[in-house]
């Protein structure tokens, strides 16, 4: 083992040290599956401290544990030097601990300040003084939050930075982040970071949970590394590289998305003609959503399209999978105008659909996975013989895909629910990948896996475009995006505004070109087609 990694037993972190959290032996079971398996964590005062492991390593399940929502089965929290017991996240947030999900919990109808007070109003109620103390928290951190905007009103990373500003402003002294930078562009990350190290220097602790390994080193002052349950050792970061800290993970080096070879075809599967959109505000004021939208995806083709989340590729993609219907414009599929076709004959028609938020488009929570594994392909074999429903069929299939897939799991009759994000995403790409579709419809296809999984999807998407198919990528990932994609272009406020060459451009041009900035690299879209790599 290198030097800078550092087995169990043998933590880098000083005996002497003054610790925000220390976490022993905790073991947290569930019916058919041991999430947690007698973890030991201890995270100093003033440092940002990464977790990280593969999917269903049990970050999550220990972090929710360290916030309250779940109690353990076995095992010690002891906060500040004090043993505690958490019945709930207020007893987490009573001694100083905060939580920001990776699916952020803001109102969008509501004023920044009125998402900050709400439930906490005692403090200091919901007018001058509530206002002056947002004010105080974000000039000493530097978050730039303001309070009178409406949070639908907000991008990104500036919602963000109102979900640290609402544990800081209930008095969290250690955050928990789980996978903050999913959603952001490289500045945005950076800003991000800059606001990590601001919390660190005024004696802050964060717990930050990440699979982008890159980021983990530049931004960590310590590792753990969670793998099935358990805690396999620690790293330094400054004495670690991302290959390194993979192997420690799963097992496996670092993956690579970059894509060398070409397969576009010049057979169009996917032509979109000046499609428009719009919708009214709660003010009553219209606001174009999609702006003559134009592009053709072939055969063998990835389209990759870049832009910070809320402009307009949610939209694009809802339209295109028939949940929205233009304004104007039209969609055709191969030869066939599917533009006012229901969803239905546009998945029965080939499309398959990965969607960006798993909870919403993808699964049934509640349902069991067998059941999940037929959502959107129920009259499609082998789920059905002719018009009748085959369970055992579907059954067998799911298995399939757990096995091929990596989805960890105790069986195929648990509820979607009970699996980790990364697996719930697993069990999706399964599903869909594996009715062969001829269009691909892939919205964010590897948030929340782990560099192994991530390896695997990227594999699938590859396989599948030498044999034919058509992928309209939409990515947070700039990594992901320029490494798969044959022809890539930008998206800002609901237009097409660039094309970009996936061989030449960086992830930091491209970031710029997606925050509106102007790059020599990036050429105005000119409605046509992508071109051979």
């Amino acid at each position: 083992m290198p030097p800078a990694l550092f087995p169990r037993g043998e933590c880098a972190i000083k005996a002497s040290s003054p610790n925000a959290v220390e976490l022993h032996g905790i073991t947290k079971r569930f019916p058919g599956v041991v999430a947690n398996h007698d973890i030991d964590i201890i995270v100093r005062r003033g440092t940002v401290h990464a977790l990280v492991g593969e999917n269903g390593a049990g970050k999550s399940t220990l972090m929710k544990i360290l916030y309250g929502m779940q109690k353990p089965d076995e095992g010690t929290i002891i906060v500040d030097g004090e043993k505690v017991t958490f019945h709930d996240p207020g007893d987490a947030i009573a001694r100083g601990i905060g939580m920001v999900h990776q699916h952020f919990m803001l109102a969008d109808n509501l004023t920044v300040l009125e998402n900050v007070v709400l439930g906490s109003e005692k403090l200091y109620g919901i007018g001058g003084k509530a206002r002056a103390k947002i004010k105080e928290i974000s000039d000493a951190y530097g978050l730039g939050v303001r309070p009178d905007v409406l949070v639908e009103d907000l991008g990104v990373a500036d919602r963000q930075r109102v979900e640290i500003l609402k544990v800081l402003y209930r008095g969290a002294r250690t955050l928990i982040l789980d996978e903050p930078t999913a959603v952001l562009v490289p500045q945005e990350v950076d800003a991000l970071f800059d606001n990590l190290r601001e919390l660190k220097a005024e004696g802050l602790t964060v717990i930050f949970i990440s699979h982008k390994l890159g980021e983990v080193l530049s931004v960590a002052d310590e590792i753990t590394v969670i793998r099935r349950g358990t805690t396999v050792g620690s790293a330094d970061p400054k004495h670690t590289t991302p290959k390194q800290l993979a192997e420690l993970m799963v097992g496996s080096e670092l993956p690579s998305p970059e894509t060398r070879e070409s397969t576009v075809t010049d057979v169009p599967m996917l032509g979109i003609e000046g499609l428009h959109l719009s919708e009214i505000d709660l003010e009553g004021i219209e606001r174009i959503v999609l702006d003559q939208i134009t592009f053709t995806i072939h055969k063998g083709e990835v389209l990759g399209i870049a832009g910070v989340e809320g402009n307009g590729q949610a939209e694009l993609v809802e339209a295109i999978m028939g949940m929205l219907d233009p304004d104007a414009g039209r969609i055709v599929l191969g030869d066939d105008d599917i533009t006012h076709a229901p969803t239905r004959k546009r998945r029965e028609d080939g499309i398959g659909y990965i969607p960006e938020d798993r909870h919403r488009h993808g699964l049934l929570l509640e349902a069991p996975l067998w059941e999940n594994r037929i959502l959107g392909h129920v009259t499609e074999r082998p789920n059905s013989k002719g018009a009748l429903l085959d369970p055992s069929a579907a059954r067998r299939d799911t298995e399939r895909i757990v096995r091929e897939y990596d989805v960890r799991t105790p069986g195929i009759e648990v509820t979607a629910a009970s699996l980790s994000g990364g697996n719930q995403q697993k069990l999706i790409v399964g599903r869909e990948m594996s009715h062969l579709p001829k269009l691909l419809i892939a919205a964010h296809p590897t948030r929340g896996v782990d560099v192994g999984a991530q390896a695997q999807i990227w594999d699938q998407i590859r396989e599948a475009r030498r044999e034919g198919l058509a992928v309209l990528l939409i990515s947070a990932d700039l990594d992901e995006l320029i490494g798969l994609s044959d022809t890539l272009r930008v998206m800002y406020r609901g237009r097409l505004v660039a094309d970009a060459n996936p061989a030449t451009i960086t992830p930091e041009e491209l970031g710029s070109a997606m925050t509106g900035a102007a790059s020599g690299h990036l050429e105005h879209g000119d409605d046509t087609g992508g071109e051979d790599r």
